[in-house]
């Protein structure tokens, strides 16, 4: 899907040009792909506004707080995918996993009696806080580059979505300049200077991974509640938006086709479950920005109420990724492997759920891949996007 608007012109304001990434866990490696084959044609290309949510959010981060060029934060992105492995994103050892399945039975089993063992999450994700450290944070645990990009220019504002488990409120973190905050119903801005704390809760995958606490209140992934996935980016003043999504859009007779057969095994009602939080309602945000723009442009200016033609690009994967991780799954360590399986990830040809844990390298590397192909075969619509020529293009 794409919208796109009159032509833009580069000094005016709202003419900012705002990068959008969704969630889906391991799928955030496309993102880090299509970035790559973008970057390696539009090097200087400038992102003033960037948003993220789970996994996007790891990457919003990353980009945002590089100190270097476009082309130099995402070549650093994607080398921290290519680096990635299961056990540098949560504790795989069978000692752990064990642990963590027999304290989930005895809390089940306790009746809600208060010695019950307390249960975060069915993964231990500290390797995962420990590598963003690493990577983001400066000495006072700050995502130093942000601010840094901001005072330079090339940056205006980043924000990082997570949700309120406390509150049951979306909570968009922003750290920017000139930002107004905005507030709608169960949703509210919160203006501060961003930490890994705020991207690990972003990224909190409900139930596998433990929330985190920020203040006085417990966050989980941004996306459980987000129903306007683009809105944060249309709020800080993106006139533009490029949102790369990690759902594969099926065919109708893909999506007639059954998954499974017989009684849906636990990963399949999870897969749909992340699905509907993760991927879906931005679709249905695409379609309500694009009626919008429709509308407005039926209507002169001075009648607009004060809104405005939005340009909108969508990038998205052109093969099931969910399928495609049940190629790679062999690969993950011996007990985490039984887990999954455990959850029934063999009895469906797409274990969704699978791909959003598949921290694999292998796997990682072929999302990147995907992600690079796609993207040069829509080479044509991302220069017009982005009002410049394709490298090497005649």
């Amino acid at each position: 899907m794409n919208s796109h608007s009159a032509p833009h012109t580069r000094d005016n304001p709202a003419d900012e040009l705002g990068l959008v990434l969704t969630g889906g866990g391991a799928r955030g490696a496309y993102q880090a792909g299509v970035l790559r084959w973008i970057a390696r044609n539009f090097p200087d290309l400038q992102l003033p506004i960037v948003t993220g949510v789970s996994a996007g959010a790891v990457n919003a981060a990353t980009l945002a707080a590089h100190r270097g060029t476009f082309r130099q934060s995402v070549d650093r992105l994607a080398a921290l995918w290519l680096s990635l492995s299961p056990e540098r994103i949560f504790r795989v050892d069978p000692g752990t996993l064990g642990s963590t399945a027999l304290r989930w039975g005895l809390r089940l089993v306790s009746g809600g009696n208060v010695a019950a063992p307390r249960v975060h999450g069915f993964l231990d994700t500290e390797p995962l806080r420990l590598l963003l450290r690493n990577i983001l944070e400066d000495d006072d645990r700050k995502i130093g580059g942000i601010e840094y990009n901001i005072q330079r220019g090339t940056l205006r504002a980043c924000a990082i979505i997570a949700t309120s488990y406390s509150t049951g409120q979306t909570v968009v973190f922003v750290q920017g300049r000139d930002v107004r905050p905005w507030v709608r119903p169960q949703r509210r801005t919160i203006l501060t200077d961003l930490t890994v704390e705020h991207v690990m809760a972003s990224a909190s995958l409900p139930m596998f991974f433990p929330a985190v606490r920020l203040g006085t209140h417990y966050y989980g992934d941004g996306g459980i509640r987000l129903v306007a996935p683009l809105s944060p980016a249309l709020h800080l003043g993106a006139g533009r938006v490029l949102a790369i999504s990690t759902r594969y859009d099926r065919s109708q007779s893909e999506s007639d086709t059954p998954s499974i057969t017989g009684y849906p095994p636990p990963a399949q009602v999870l897969g749909l479950l992340m699905n509907a939080i993760f991927l879906d309602l931005v679709d249905q945000d695409v379609v309500r920005l694009e009626r919008l723009n429709q509308l407005l442009e039926n209507l002169p200016p001075e009648k607009r109420g004060g809104l405005r033609v939005v340009s909108l690009l969508v990038l998205r994967p052109s093969r099931d990724l969910g399928r495609l991780a049940a190629e790679f799954e062999p690969q993950l360590p011996a007990a985490f492997r039984f887990m999954t399986r455990g959850l029934g990830t063999r009895e469906t040809r797409s274990p969704d759920v699978l791909s959003m844990l598949m921290f694999q390298h292998d796997y990682l590397a072929r999302l990147i891949e995907i992600g690079e192909a796609d993207a040069e075969a829509r080479a044509d619509e991302i220069a017009a996007f982005l009002g410049g020529q394709v490298a090497g293009a005649a």
